[in-house]
């Protein structure tokens, strides 16, 4: 049975219609926050402000990054699912987005039905990092020394749940090795560490360990990811050693609070769908060491369901907990 919109009603629903419509044919017209969980310097407040750059000059409105990091990012995911559904306050996520969900019961919110997702900016592969001096000089013999002598080799992350974590977790579970995890708070102490020789191998995103890599303070002894580093283009990708169609990146893409008129999101997409064929987007996404992933909405909504999906099920077979 068809529901009858009372005739007294039409007029306020045609007005509501009419300043959604005029909001959207106005948006931007005034200026636009990026929320970054991290801290600045780090590759996700530096992709931020790149595209942040970018929009800012192709809207004609600043572009400000606020850093609010802690607790794992949930405080900046809050924040922006708190927000005026009006597209002026946006998310610049990352996997943890999609972790958090699984790694922190009860889950602190639901990205899937809390925000909207607007456009995938990149992707940079973690690497397997390791001091110099260790025996194995690619992930085939990292492998080969793991299963000889199960659970003897450790690696440093900068956490636990972290992404590089959770990725070599997705690692040895491909691989059948295990490899003794020594999570940290932040990737520095880590890198320091293993650059000193108190441990053998890190994993964290390819921005980090590429000052010391070219200092010869570390190796690389491979990518997590299908296609060679930009920056690392000797060290051999994870398909390479042995696991085709193995991928353990970190992406970077950015939300909105669910309720965000679907033109502001569009316009918002296709702003930076722009933003991501400038030559300075796509340098500094290469600095960084990834690429840019141009695609539709949609195709980030999928990618953070099935990244929801993979990572609860790591969390569980792993019984990974966080920091």
């Amino acid at each position: 049975m068809k529901k009858i919109i009372p005739i007294f009603l039409l007029p306020l629903l045609l007005s509501l219609l009419l300043q959604v419509t005029a909001s959207a044919q106005t948006f931007p017209n005034k200026p636009i926050k990026i929320v970054v969980g991290y801290a600045a310097g780090g590759a996700v407040d530096v992709v931020a402000r790149s595209v942040g750059q970018s929009l800012s000059a192709s809207t004609g409105q600043p572009v400000l990054v606020d850093n609010k990091p802690g607790a794992g990012t949930n405080i900046a995911v809050k924040s922006v699912i708190a927000a005026e559904p009006d597209g002026y306050t946006l998310l610049m996520a990352a996997n943890a987005l999609a972790a958090n969900m699984a790694l922190y019961q009860p889950a602190p919110f639901d990205a899937e039905k809390e925000l909207t997702a607007v456009s995938l900016v990149g992707r940079v592969p973690v690497v397997i990092a390791a001091n110099p001096s260790v025996p194995y000089a690619n992930v085939k013999q990292l492998i080969e020394a793991a299963k000889n002598k199960p659970n003897s080799i450790a690696y440093g992350s900068p956490g636990n749940g972290s992404t590089p974590h959770m990725a070599i977790e997705l690692f040895t579970h491909a691989a059948g090795i295990d490899l003794q995890h020594i999570p940290y708070r932040g990737g520095a102490q880590a890198i320091t560490d293993v650059i000193g020789g108190q441990l053998p191998l890190i994993a964290v995103n390819a921005l980090e360990v590429l000052p010391h890599v070219k200092s010869g303070k570390l190796k690389v002894l491979g990518v997590l990811s299908p296609a060679r580093s930009p920056i690392f283009p000797d060290a051999p990708t994870i398909a390479e050693s042995g696991f085709a169609g193995f991928e353990a990146s970190v992406w970077y893409g950015l939300v909105a609070p669910a309720g965000t008129p679907k033109a502001v999101v569009q316009k918002l997409h296709e702003e930076v769908q722009k933003a991501l064929q400038s030559k300075e987007v796509r340098d500094r996404m290469t600095q960084v060491g990834g690429e840019v992933v141009p695609g539709s909405a949609e195709m980030f909504t999928t990618l953070i369901h099935n990244e929801h999906v993979r990572y609860a099920k790591l969390v569980k077979e792993a019984n990974i907990k966080p920091d």
